[in-house]
């Protein structure tokens, strides 16, 4: 099928499927991302996320839970060297299932917008329902705050030796945030090429990382000690693997909650396939990306565990990266630690906001949101500077306004929670589509779902099944010690990620009522 007929038929589709064309004229934007950019879109976003589990009473909370720092958290809640690489291997299969399903769906709905899309078609009716409660869930998160705050943190960490002032965490932030932005917004193809040059500076850092490890399996960590068991203390964590395994499954479950979402954003390339020469580049990029990225976590955690004894790395207190380097190459490589860690932030907040201005503006379109003239533009850099504006404000509201402590952690954990109910959903939409007999009819049927592999139906079904788990556990009482709260209950992020979906149907309600009034 050629790619006119392709397009043809899905223009077909949006008013057939979709319940009404889009509102706003198309942007006919240049088609500017390659298979090398693709496969670092996905790269940045996978590498530096994560959720607040840990609050420590009476100090900052450490706003970074990644490949950097998540390997201690998830040796300390399993309890053995076997069962927390275990997971760490679980947590790459959940990745390489979640890829394969936006790929199945990315090829046959290869528009910007992602789920925005494959929702809109598994329910086209109501008319805009969905379509409203995707926005009250994705385009009210400040998702870059986060990580701008970690390079913020990292950043001034790496040029002084004193602790940073509150207020010049912010501003530092404030910068990270509004430099991604305005690159995104001005300069496409300089934001990619600067996006792609840190995610090569991501690949420098974990391969160094697990470059460290193997000398520290080879020649031992240097110690002032004359004991042979100090030298050689990262070894005995590779005896007796499975000692000390914790049999609490709250505490197995917490531990592989922390692995999954170190693996969240495989999802980033799908959010601009309008803007891909080739859109069925995701089918190489996509699985390429996730590949490397679970070699290189598992290759570091190798490392961290090769170089520091069990105990060290549970009780470190702090980034795990720079208990590796402090071990093998002494105190002063630690601020190149840090500043390492601030680039990756940088790449982070990067490929967050290359994803969420495109979700916006194709929200705009639709219309769903206020002014949605002015989000759907593509004015005047044929680029979403007006979407990547929203989320820039979000952004900012959070570093600037929302207190550190609960109200901070509240804020960083809801940002992820609505995605993996809308994982769900359309992984198990995927399920229903094969065997629905409608799919075979004239109109469905150049969708080919009932083509589908049977490997492609299972790793479905695994996703599936692995993001009712991700929205469900949040609901169930942590072990003591490892509550994501101070003072709020455990659930209040999953109760306020089921709230935002409501805010939508509220909004879609609204919008009938006074659109109904204006026709009358």
């Amino acid at each position: 099928m050629s790619s006119l007929q392709s397009e043809a038929l899905l223009a077909g589709a949006d008013a057939r499927h979709y319940g009404k064309p889009s509102r706003s004229p198309p942007v006919n934007r240049k088609k500017s991302i390659g298979f090398f950019s693709v496969v670092f879109i996905i790269f940045n976003r996978i590498i530096g996320t994560g959720q607040v589990i840990y609050v420590h009473s009476g100090t900052r909370s450490k706003l970074l839970n990644s490949i950097f720092a998540t390997p201690a958290t998830v040796l300390s809640l399993s309890g053995s060297v076997g069962l927390s690489l275990l997971l760490w291997t679980l947590g790459s299969l959940y990745a390489a299932a979640g890829m394969q399903v936006y790929i199945v769906w990315g090829t046959a709905i290869p528009k910007n917008g992602a789920e925005k899309n494959y929702l809109e078609y598994l329910f086209p009716k109501p008319a805009l329902l969905v379509t409203c409660l995707y926005a009250g869930s994705m385009s009210l998160i400040g998702w870059g705050a986060g990580n701008s705050l970690v390079f913020a943190e990292y950043i001034l960490k790496a040029f002084s030796s004193e602790e940073p002032s509150s207020l010049a965490l912010k501003f530092a932030a404030f910068f990270c945030i509004t430099f991604s932005v305005l690159l995104h917004g001005l300069r496409v193809d300089l934001g990619l090429r600067i996006q792609n040059t840190l995610g090569i500076c991501k690949l420098i850092v974990l391969a160094i990382v697990a470059a460290t490890g193997l000398v520290a399996l080879r020649y031992g960590i240097p110690s002032s000690s004359d004991l042979v068991e100090d030298r050689w203390r990262g070894r005995e964590n590779f005896r007796g693997i499975w000692d000390g395994t914790i049999s609490s499954a709250s505490s197995v479950c917490l531990a592989l909650y922390s692995v999954i979402y170190s693996f969240i954003g495989f999802s980033n390339a799908n959010y601009a396939l309008s803007e891909m020469r080739n859109p069925r580049t995701i089918k190489i990029a996509g699985p390429l990306a996730v590949a490397v990225v679970a070699a290189l976590y598992l290759f570091s955690n190798v490392a961290y565990l090769a170089a520091s004894s069990k105990s060290e790395i549970v009780d470190s207190g702090r980034l795990v990266v720079a208990l590796l380097m402090k071990n093998m190459w002494g105190e002063k490589v630690e601020r190149w630690v840090d500043f390492g860690v601030a680039c990756s932030s940088l790449g982070s907040v990067l490929a967050v906001v290359f994803a969420q201005g495109r979700i916006n503006q194709e929200l705009g379109k639709e219309g769903v949101l206020p002014w949605s003239k002015l989000w759907a533009s593509n004015w005047p850099f044929d680029a979403p500077f007006a979407g990547h504006s929203l989320h820039w404000f979000l952004c900012v509201l959070i570093i600037f306004f929302a207190p550190s402590g609960d109200a901070y952690n509240l804020v960083i954990n809801l940002a992820s929670y609505p995605l993996t109910i809308i994982n769900a959903v359309i992984s198990f939409g995927l399920i229903y589509l094969f065997f629905a007999s409608s799919s075979q009819s004239p109109e469905h049927q150049h969708y080919r779902w009932h083509h589908l592999s049977t490997a492609t139906l299972l790793t479905t079904v695994l996703f599936g099944v692995a993001n009712v788990f991700l929205f469900i556990a949040p609901l169930v009482k942590p072990p003591p010690g490892v509550e994501p709260y101070e003072r709020l209950p455990y659930w209040t992020h999953a109760g306020l990620g089921w709230a935002l979906f409501g805010i939508g149907g509220i909004w879609w309600g609204f919008k009938k009522l006074t659109e109904g009034k204006k026709i009358n």
